[in-house]
């Protein structure tokens, strides 16, 4: 069985070689979802996969965060991961990755770290039911990936961010944990830089913020940073080191996340908390790349290292609850600063990698 129409995809060919190919649009198998794409966002994450950098995805369907259209609901589906009644026309965000609830991982309560987390998203695309990434025309949701169901009244382009940037900042969050008498430091404004701001912002926490790029640093204001370190006039780390010690009595930070994806920052990091700080590592996802790292300077302070892959998918839904309480106190609709049509993705995705725009998004 077939929906009666064909649908265009994103194939990542070999690194930064894209193509646009066409396949028939399938109906749902028992408990899965037909979607079409309303658009689809340029994460950190991509810009690995496209460069091939990522170390279990060479190639395959472009796309992850994504706010989609329901088209078609498979035999069982009624509800979203929340219980949520369900029907054709609503709008939902989809985890990335699958949740088996059969490995290892997920057998023990781990289920960010399911050992088949990606098993749609590295398929080729000629593989049905095709539409495994959202850098298309359609998506399709398979029975084992959690999706939610979007309120009315939130923003496209913010709601869908929630899959995987909020989602991902609230998961961190509350593994390294943060509370109002915190002060954060955030290396890094991007996409999931921003969204931690609002994070920390909403648990009454101090936030200072580290970026060289001056737009990034606007938008970190915006979105409610107490203190700006721009790396372009403190480019050392003993600078920025001295810096967040002043912001905090000599004591150093007691939160620090990084999201940037640099290997050196996460050297910069250790350095800019108190003795007993936490460190929440996001942004470095790919082995291989290395940094000078004193590990006598962590254990002399006393530091708490966690490190975060993926997020519980619960936590999904726990980011359309945040945007539908209080999405209209940040201004997440700034964070998209550039639209592309689908053809354009090399484009968006070139944009991305130069760090001209904060977050390009993709509307087919």
């Amino acid at each position: 069985m077939r929906v009666d129409e064909r649908g265009t995809l994103a194939f990542l060919e070999a690194p930064e070689q894209v193509s646009l190919r066409e396949y028939d649009v399938p109906a749902p198998e028992p408990g899965a979802v037909l979607t079409e794409v309303v658009r689809a966002n340029v994460c950190g994450s991509e810009l690995h996969i496209w460069s091939g950098d990522h170390p279990l995805i060479r190639d395959g369907v472009l796309g992850h965060e994504a706010l989609c259209r329901v088209v078609a609901l498979g035999d069982g589906v009624e509800t979203d991961y929340a219980g949520t009644p369900i029907e054709v026309g609503d709008y939902v965000v989809p985890a990335y990755f699958a949740t088996c609830g059969h490995c290892a991982q997920c057998g023990a309560g781990r289920f960010r770290l399911c050992e088949n987390a990606y098993k749609y998203w590295s398929r080729p695309p000629g593989r049905e039911p095709h539409f495994h990434g959202t850098f298309g025309t359609h998506y399709y949701i398979h029975p084992d990936q959690f999706f939610y169901r979007v309120p009315d009244g939130i923003d496209e382009g913010v709601a869908a961010a929630a899959n995987c940037a909020l989602a991902q900042v609230l998961c961190g969050f509350d593994v390294v944990g943060v509370s109002w008498e915190d002060t954060i430091v955030v290396q890094g404004a991007g996409g999931l830089g921003l969204n931690a701001v609002a994070v920390a912002k909403e648990a009454g926490a101090d936030v200072v913020v580290i970026d060289g790029v001056a737009g990034r640093l606007d938008l970190a204001a915006d979105f409610g940073a107490d203190h700006l370190i721009d790396l372009t006039e403190l480019d050392t780390i003993d600078e920025r080191a001295e810096e967040v010690q002043s912001l905090t009595d000599g004591l150093g930070a007691d939160v620090a996340v990084e999201v940037t994806g640099v290997p050196d920052a996460f050297t910069e990091g250790i350095e800019l908390l108190r003795d007993g700080g936490r460190y929440l590592e996001m942004g470095n996802i790919i082995p291989g790349r290395e940094t000078t790292f004193e590990p006598g300077v962590m254990t002399r302070k006393s530091i708490t290292v966690e490190s975060l892959m993926r997020y519980d998918p619960w936590y999904l839904g726990k980011a359309i609850e945040f945007l539908a309480r209080r999405a209209g106190a940040y201004p997440f609709e700034e964070v998209l600063d550039a639209e592309f049509p689908l053809e354009d993705v090399e484009t968006a995705l070139e944009w991305s990698r130069d760090r001209s725009v904060a977050r390009a998004t993709l509307v087919p």
